[in-house]
């Protein structure tokens, strides 16, 4: 028999014949991703390597490449019938003469490759997809993840410090401090609204590297000038009434929180950047406990923090009082200098590079929320997550003037036991999670949530069981808020991840804006109790949606 004939059932290949068949497999399934009546999981989001077609009909990879001397007689009789029937079928263009069981591997395989089969609830990625040290390991996300640490605590120490600042420079005896501090959280809480989403626009035509960088190297020189700007203008006049120094605090809180606009969605989109796709649950839990974990550290050393840098610089003469600006703008400059190292891999095309069509991207934006259901149905799951946080905030107050034992000054007590529990269930959600579909944990987060409300209404007035229930909360929201950010980032297309993290990270503010203004007319109407159990309500009706959403489109792709 010639050596070209295509019949080696009864004769020995060479190595030419073993790459001849693999040319021709790689050819028809090359022509078969283009082929109209291609299924769903071989369309071109959803490519098919040689290793996954090898695997799927339980061929070695190596059986398509060994060499002669390695393929015996009793291989040849074993493996070609299987390369025979691959190739007779990715002839055809498409996979129905595979068996079921084989075509199941390819979906699944299919599947991975984009982190869809995991959001349905379908297997499971490998065990070395879990868990944070392959996320550790990659050395992009530790830049990412680094300068978020040192920009997160110099975001919540920067409040501790303008705080200071007021108490020791404008702040009359017989005055409450309450005033000067609301007025910098406004300046603070208007650019959220304002250019939250429009931020996200320019986000997507800009280097996600260089707005990370310039954000927090801009954020460091603002905070380093305060020392000077204050002395500058300490003998000048008042405007309206202000003292001219703390308008230059409000100008400043005001430029650094518009910065913070461009940089939360420029940090949201260059996480998918630099981390594999079944690797974005860990990612995002990582994230979330550094964050949860930095607003207790921030807020509970940043004041002692605070005093010892400015006796440090006071006794090496840098500068009288300078150490708090030192402290947090030297925070930003290390963040910036560290995202200096991150390499994000995209490549911006000419036409990204012209300048923003602002309205028409913002349309684009909304009509991409509108047609994507589960991108859409996450951020809402978002919103009232944070609503209920936001609202929580406010009934901490109250919670702990009815609690024997503490004051309503001690709230900060109870706000903190919700951020040990978010930063707990973080972590075993970063360690197991992907174990679960987004929508199972989405549902169960949210049924602990409601739970923990209720019970809240119910031992309102027991600390112990206070605490360990909004911690128990807490734990719950993350199981809510990471799976539905990873959901986002997933599902979202590049060219889209400024115009939705934008969006989401304005929505989110107004979402926290609103319960701080609601919650405490709601209390003082309908009662501490009453208000607990309509949070549980809104929780509670948000997770059965997105499980009767993601149920819904697991029949349909089914």
């Amino acid at each position: 028999m010639q050596p070209s004939d295509l019949d080696t059932r009864n004769t020995k290949p060479s190595a030419s014949q073993a790459n001849s068949l693999r040319s021709q497999v790689g050819g028809h399934a090359a022509n078969s991703r283009s082929t109209p009546s291609t299924p769903k999981y071989l369309s071109s989001k959803k490519q098919i390597s040689h290793n996954s077609v090898a695997e799927s009909t339980n061929i070695p990879e190596k059986t398509y490449t060994q060499e002669k001397s390695e393929f015996s007689m009793g291989e040849a009789d074993d493996k070609l019938p299987k390369i025979e029937q691959l190739n007779e079928t990715v002839r055809n263009g498409v996979m129905t003469k595979m068996p079921a069981s084989q075509d199941s591997a390819i979906a699944t395989e299919s599947s991975g490759s984009n982190g869809s089969s995991q959001e349905y609830g379908d297997e499971p990625p490998s065990d070395e997809s879990q868990g944070f040290l392959p996320v550790l390991r990659n050395r992009n996300f530790l830049s990412l993840w680094s300068g978020q640490v040192f920009s997160q605590l110099a975001d919540k120490v920067y409040l501790v410090m303008t705080i200071a600042i007021i108490s020791s420079r404008f702040q009359a005896s017989d005055q409450s401090i309450s005033g000067w501090v609301s007025a910098i959280m406004m300046a603070f809480t208007i650019p959220a609204v304002l250019f939250g989403s429009v931020a996200g626009v320019f986000v997507d035509r800009w280097s996600k590297k260089i707005v990370l960088v310039v954000t927090n190297l801009l954020r460091g020189v603002f905070v380093l000038s305060v020392p000077f700007l204050l002395w500058f203008t300490q003998d000048w006049h008042s405007i309206f009434n202000l003292p001219v120094g703390f308008a230059i605090l409000l100008g400043l809180s005001f430029a650094i929180s518009t910065l913070t606009q461009f940089f939360a969605p420029a940090e949201q989109a260059a996480i998918p950047l630099v981390v594999e796709r079944r690797h974005l649950l860990s990612a995002n839990s990582l994230y979330t406990t550094t964050m949860m974990a930095l607003v207790v550290v921030g807020f509970a050393v940043g004041e002692p923090l605070l005093a010892i840098a400015d006796t440090i610089t006071d006794r090496i003469g840098i500068g009288t009082g300078m150490g708090k600006e030192i402290v947090v703008g030297g925070s930003y400059a290390i963040a910036g200098l560290i995202l200096f190292l991150l390499k994000t891999g995209e490549s911006l095309p000419d036409s990204d590079r012209e300048p923003p069509h602002v309205l028409q991207d913002l349309r684009d934006g909304l009509s991409y929320l509108k047609h994507n259901r589960r991108v859409r149905n996450a951020l809402l799951q978002l919103i009232i997550l944070f609503s209920i946080f936001a609202a929580l905030t406010v009934l901490a107050v109250r919670l702990a003037e009815v609690i024997p034992g503490l004051k309503s000054s001690q709230f900060g007590f109870l706000l903190a036991a919700g951020g040990v529990g978010i930063a707990s269930g973080a972590t075993l959600l970063g360690q197991f999670g992907q174990r679960f579909s987004h929508a199972q944990l989405s549902l169960w987060g949210s049924v602990g949530v409601a739970a923990s409300l209720v019970g809240l209404s119910m031992f309102s007035h027991q600390l112990w069981f206070a605490l360990a229930l909004i911690a128990l909360l807490g734990a719950c929201a993350a199981l809510v808020a990471i799976p539905m950010q990873t959901t986002i980032q997933k599902e979202t297309p590049p060219d889209m991840h400024g115009k939705v993290f934008g969006l989401q990270n304005n929505a989110i503010n107004i979402a926290l804006s609103l319960p701080l203004a609601l919650a405490g007319l709601a209390e003082t109407l309908i009662g501490l109790q009453a208000v607990f159990l309509s949070l549980a309500v809104i929780a509670i009706a948000g997770g059965l949606l997105t499980w009767y959403i993601c149920r819904t489109e697991t029949q349909i792709v089914s």
